[in-house]
């Protein structure tokens, strides 16, 4: 297996085929394991955005108008294609943000895959007309979509927005993260093989600034749909409340393990730990924090630092690695800042610590780190630190779990874990947007979405299907 998906992007993919940018400038994706560029993509412009818009625009009319059926059957192929594709983008993805291998064979591959059968499956019992009284409600595309994703899931991200905006009858332009552009390039490919008319999916490359916001502000694009940070979320939507356009955003989270005196200790542990660590802790549904009954805390922690322990950091090429390096060398300065911080602000460091781990001095590497007796209200348990950063919070009682829990200004997802039934109220107590019980498994049909600064909207499943929608009502 090669590490490098050895070949760049000449231009980008307009109207179904790859157009020369109207920039000679180009961005280079850096493997963050050894800091060797591997591929470059164009630094798009404002006029490549207006010509992929332009796209998207005149074909919007007839795939609005192909029964739902067949917009599905085109989906489906979609996601079959992108299986079929399935080392090709694993191998790209760890080239580009460090993805160890393992994870992007699975999480990063079958994701998107199941993602977009799952919509492919609405389509068929979708009420797409309803009577209501004397009104018939149609449910219609809202127009051209302007996708914005991040680079720390780059397939699944994007799969998540497409497939529902196809389905629903939209059009698209998507601006990749240019720090993981490499599979956008195979996503517009498998359309093309999947029979998706030409201008309905465009990719534009180049940075936020200059082609995030030509999309964000675009006259001619009737929406938004955004995943990164909180930051970026605000930026955007007020770039596009200048053209009153619908703005979805999907932004940052500090997710909590709130384990309960009922819980399996060993499970909730295990899974906390995972959730706090994978993909090295860059997930926005990450719980980098684990509340525990004071009583527990040292046993807890004991069990902690032994699951860590399994959480093997290395090349993310190499079978065995389970954390590879952060997504950039500027990614791992902002992570080992925070452990720095951590200690400065007096919580107790367990495991790990600031610096490379020892052998892997070259690559932006960072040692997967434990804090406890962590201040609920410090920096490292209130701000998203994304990386392998697990903060380990003691608490008095129930009350005290959920208003610690409840007391950032993200709420995106959280874990419970205890008796059944006290974990499930413990759930709904819980101001975010999703919430596992004793390791609920993830459901591609149920919504996701945040609460709070974690933003609007919600992806996957009906609701998620709802949101490329407009609703017209007609009186008879």
């Amino acid at each position: 297996m090669t590490a490098n998906p050895s070949s760049s992007t000449p231009g980008h993919w307009i109207n179904g085929e790859v157009v020369p940018a109207g920039s000679d400038e180009t961005i280079p994706v850096v493997n963050p394991a050894n800091g060797e560029i591997v591929a470059t993509v164009p630094a798009g412009t404002a006029e490549d955005v207006d010509r992929a818009v332009a796209a998207a625009r005149t074909a919007f009319a007839g795939w609005a108008a192909t029964p739902p059926a067949e917009r599905a059957a085109v989906v489906r192929r979609i996601g079959a294609g992108l299986g079929a594709r399935g080392e090709e983008i694993a191998v790209a993805i760890t080239a580009e943000m460090g993805s160890p291998i393992g994870m992007s064979r699975t999480a990063q591959v079958n994701f998107p895959v199941a993602v977009a059968e799952s919509f492919a499956a609405l389509a068929a019992d979708f009420a797409w007309t309803e009577e209501v009284g004397n009104s018939l409600l149609v449910r219609e595309p809202v127009g051209v979509v302007g996708a914005i994703t991040p680079w720390n899931f780059p397939l699944q991200q994007i799969v998540s927005k497409l497939a529902p905006a196809l389905v629903a009858g939209n059009t698209m332009v998507f601006k990749p993260s240019e720090a993981a552009p490499l599979t956008a390039r195979i996503l517009a490919e498998v359309t093309a093989e999947a029979g998706l008319p030409a201008g309905v999916f465009n990719v534009v490359y180049g940075t936020g600034p200059v082609v995030g916001e030509a999309i964000s502000a675009h006259r001619d694009i009737d929406m938004i749909s955004f995943t990164g940070s909180t930051r970026a979320g605000r930026r955007i939507g007020a770039v596009a409340a200048e053209t009153v356009k619908r703005v979805t955003l999907e932004l940052g989270g500090k997710g909590a393990n709130v384990i309960l005196d009922g819980a399996d200790l060993g499970t909730a542990v295990r899974a906390g730990v995972t959730m706090a660590f994978a993909n090295g802790g860059q997930v926005c549904g990450a719980w980098p924090r684990m509340l525990v009954p004071a009583s527990r805390h040292d046993e807890i922690v004991a069990l902690a630092i032994a699951a860590a322990r399994e959480y093997t950091v290395g090349e993310p090429t190499d079978e065995a690695t389970r954390i590879g390096p952060m997504a950039s060398e500027a990614h791992r300065e902002k992570v080992d800042g925070y452990i720095q911080r951590g200690i400065a602000d007096g919580a107790t460091l367990v495991f790990g610590g600031p610096g490379r781990p020892d052998g892997l001095e070259k690559g932006a590497y960072v040692r997967p780190t434990i804090f406890t007796n962590v201040d609920p209200y410090s920096a490292i348990a209130q701000e998203e630190i994304f990386g392998p950063v697990l903060t380990v919070i003691p608490y008095a009682d129930e009350d005290e779990a959920v208003e610690i829990a409840n007391s950032t200004t993200y709420g995106l997802t959280s874990g419970v874990f205890g008796e059944p039934e006290q974990a499930t109220a413990v759930a709904r107590r819980l101001r975010v947007g999703q919430v596992d019980v004793n390791g609920g498994h993830w459901n591609p049909f149920a919504p996701f979405g945040g609460y709070k600064q974690s933003g609007n909207g919600r992806e996957f499943g009906r609701a998620g299907l709802e949101e490329f929608l407009e609703t017209k009502s007609i009186q008879c």
